[in-house]
């Protein structure tokens, strides 16, 4: 897996609006896509607020999916991931995701796995800049464009990377195909 350096630094909500931004660049086409920022709940078993919703009509259906930012400075834990869990079943979404700033301890992928969960890590742009280089890292060159904020999507022992001009994983972690375009 990917090593990161210390966790990003940004609020609260500049963290949740990235996430957000994120997303709505994955679901541009899509029919009846509305995303909202701390969308507020109520459930059979209490009240919510949800930091991101995503909704959208995609084969026919109408989907939801809940959105928690974690911004921790410890890894998220597989009771953080079962919370999200019990809260899509209370409020009838179709999907959950967690973007952390800071990882994900191994029981909460497993478990994320297991019940269909995204787990996405938001880091800054540029940890997307690799080189096949010895010794010291080489800084990327003045022309690179970067995101200003990527998720790397972990699921099983992989990552993909999420990013506003790569969204084919962000689509394929919502449900969707990574190339499917809705019937206009």
């Amino acid at each position: 897996m990917r090593k990161f350096e210390a966790p990003i630094e940004l609020t609260p909500r500049q963290f949740e609006l990235a996430v957000k931004g994120i997303l709505d660049a994955a679901c541009g086409g899509l029919e009846s896509y509305e995303s909202k920022h701390l969308e507020k709940f109520s459930a059979s078993d209490g009240d919510y607020e949800i930091d991101v919703t995503a909704r959208f009509n995609a084969l026919g259906a109408n989907f939801l999916v809940l959105v928690e930012c974690k911004h921790h400075k410890r890894k998220i834990e597989r009771q953080d991931v079962q919370v999200l869990d019990a809260r899509i079943r209370s409020m009838n979404a179709h999907k959950g995701m967690i973007f952390s700033t800071s990882g994900f301890q191994a029981g909460a992928i497993s478990y994320a796995d297991e019940h269909g969960i995204a787990l996405v890590r938001l880091v800054d742009g540029k940890s997307n800049w690799f080189t096949k280089s010895y010794g010291s890292e080489v800084p990327p060159p003045p022309w690179v464009r970067f995101s200003e904020y990527i998720g790397w999507w972990c699921h099983g022992s992989s990552m993909s990377l999420m990013s506003d001009d790569h969204v084919e994983y962000t689509r394929i972690a919502l449900g969707l195909s990574a190339d499917f375009v809705p019937d206009t």
